[in-house]
């Protein structure tokens, strides 16, 4: 997961994410889109800050491994359709659901996820970015 980071919220002319990447060193931008972002500080009043940032999400494997995991343990039609913005509660599942989806997850990617952690999964995405996040932080064997 990369996050970059700029000081300035009063940009006036777009600002290139793939070329600001490259110009900081972040490294391998394959699996990013091109993205440009324009505005003025009057524009936008939830900018008004002195810190912008951009992460940038789980791997499409991750987030399809995490769609697999889910459609199984809901036992949902293979047309049922799955986007990395679909809530678990808005696909039936209850709170035991959840937690199946969780520990399946868990046994899936070899980590370990908080009770803390997953009270606060309630979207793919969600999920595919705690997974992300404990993969990477986990100690290499």
């Amino acid at each position: 997961m990369s996050t970059v980071s700029a000081t300035s919220a009063t940009c006036t002319s777009p600002l290139r994410l793939s070329s600001f990447l490259t110009k900081q060193g972040a490294g391998n931008t394959s699996s990013l889109k091109m993205v440009s972002v324009g505005w003025e500080k009057k524009g936008f009043p939830s900018l008004r800050t002195s810190r912008f940032q951009v992460s940038c999400g789980a791997k499409p494997e991750t987030v399809q491994k995490v769609c697999d995991i889910v459609r199984k343990q809901l036992a949902l039609p293979d047309e049922t359709d799955l986007t990395p913005e679909s809530k678990f509660s808005a696909l039936g599942a209850d709170s035991l659901d959840t937690v199946e989806i969780v520990m399946s997850l868990e046994e899936e990617f070899g980590i370990s996820v908080e009770e803390e952690s997953s009270q606060n999964i309630t979207t793919v995405q969600e999920a595919a970015d705690l997974i992300e996040k404990l993969v990477q932080s986990k100690p290499a064997a």
